[in-house]
């Protein structure tokens, strides 16, 4: 068995004394490990850390084993994630997400939407609102995307800003209002628009406060678990370091 692949490394492991367990996103082939002989090297080590990506070819004689990756360099941004705090917790966070996902299950519509978040994460400006749409992503492949094209009660598409904490659908101002202390917030960067200016900070604390809500009633608390203590330090890093 065999397949090469591009993939972004999500993190490594230490295994014996000179190779690493490399865990991988890819396109096609999901989340995936293997084995990396002579990952710990000097040639190799500034290569595996996460944020690269690298072009991988995985090889096994069965599908199920671990097998063993060879992997070449590519976009090598690590170097400038590190520089940025809110980066590094950014990392751990977005890591701590895909590892719930099924292992060497393909998610291509958020691999790209990943990609795009690990390339501005270093940027505090619109880095939470892009790590809100990426959450926004998880939850639609966990089978529970949010429906925010149109009014859950009327069916327009302007003026949306609410969301319904129960099904999870948009709601317009006007149908909203008279329910408005039971709705959750809708922020402008979540409604199909593109970030050309930085949210403001109210609206990044709804974004923040919209995705939690679903991430814990629909995927935390079914396994028993809280939010990630990785999640709750990035985002009280990026409030803090975009000034909010």
């Amino acid at each position: 068995m065999n397949w090469s692949d591009d993939g972004l490394v999500l993190g490594a492991k230490a295994h014996g004394e000179s190779s690493v367990i490399l865990e991988l996103l890819t396109r096609a082939h999901g989340r995936h490990l293997g084995l990396v002989h002579g990952g710990r090297s000097r040639r190799l080590q500034p290569v595996l850390q996460p944020g690269n990506m690298v072009h991988a070819t995985w090889r096994a004689r069965l599908d199920e084993h671990l097998g063993t990756y060879t992997v070449e360099g590519g976009d090598m941004r690590a170097a400038r994630l590190m520089g940025s705090p809110v980066a590094l917790y950014g990392l751990g966070a977005m890591a701590g997400l895909l590892r719930l996902l099924p292992e060497r299950d393909p998610h291509p519509a958020l691999y790209d939407t990943t990609l795009v978040l690990v390339e501005h994460l270093h940027e505090a400006a619109i880095a939470p609102a892009l790590f809100v749409r990426f959450e926004v992503a998880v939850l639609t492949e966990f089978g529970f995307g949010l429906d925010l094209a149109a009014c859950a009660a009327t069916g327009g598409t302007q003026d949306l800003v609410y969301v319904s904490p129960k099904s999870g659908r948009a709601v317009g101002a006007d149908a909203g209002e008279p329910y408005r202390d039971r709705l959750l917030a809708l922020p402008p960067f979540l409604r199909g628009e593109s970030i050309v200016d930085p949210p403001s900070a109210a609206d990044i604390r709804a974004g923040f406060a919209l995705t939690e809500f679903f991430l814990r009633l629909r995927v935390f608390e079914p396994r028993g678990t809280g939010q990630p203590e990785e999640r709750a330090r990035f985002v009280a890093a990026a409030l803090r370091d975009a000034g909010f």
